[in-house]
């Protein structure tokens, strides 16, 4: 496909502004066209026919959510943990919580990092004293039936 091709098989009428892509869309929701002798994302290229270059590093995140959307007034260059980050996998709504399960605050002073895990400080507290008294008890038990009582 040639530019001109690129641009005839967009639909500019899209909700919210969207550019939507006409061509194939793969089953994860991207565009999908042969451009310049290689598959690539169609939005790629209408932001580089628009914009120009992507700059080295960055990734395209689109800001509507819309996979296959091509405006490059939708698309922002950023770094690819900034884009995963402001998605909805696991890894962006773990990040995006600002609490533990059980409400504590996930904040500087009480945040443990562990092989790039994040645990709450005082829920390990926790936890570590509810093991210490049941060993201490499984002791103070295991004592009792040895004298027999």
């Amino acid at each position: 496909m040639n530019e001109a091709q690129v641009l005839a098989s967009i639909d500019k009428q899209g909700a919210d502004g969207c550019w939507l892509w006409t061509g194939c869309v793969r089953s994860d929701g991207y565009g999908s066209v042969r451009f310049a002798r290689r598959v690539t994302y169609p939005h790629r290229v209408v932001y580089e026919f628009i914009r120009g270059p992507v700059p080295e590093g960055l990734t395209l995140d689109h800001l509507c959510r819309v996979r296959h959307c091509c405006n490059p007034e939708h698309l922002e260059a950023v770094t690819h943990k900034e884009n995963c980050l402001r998605g909805t996998s696991p890894l962006a709504v773990n990040a995006a919580r600002t609490h533990c399960p059980r409400g504590h605050a996930y904040d500087e002073a009480n945040t443990l990092y562990d092989r790039g895990k994040r645990t709450c400080r005082e829920c390990n507290r926790v936890r570590s004293l509810a093991k210490y008294y049941a060993r201490q008890r499984a002791a103070h038990d295991a004592a009792r039936t040895k004298e027999g009582l």
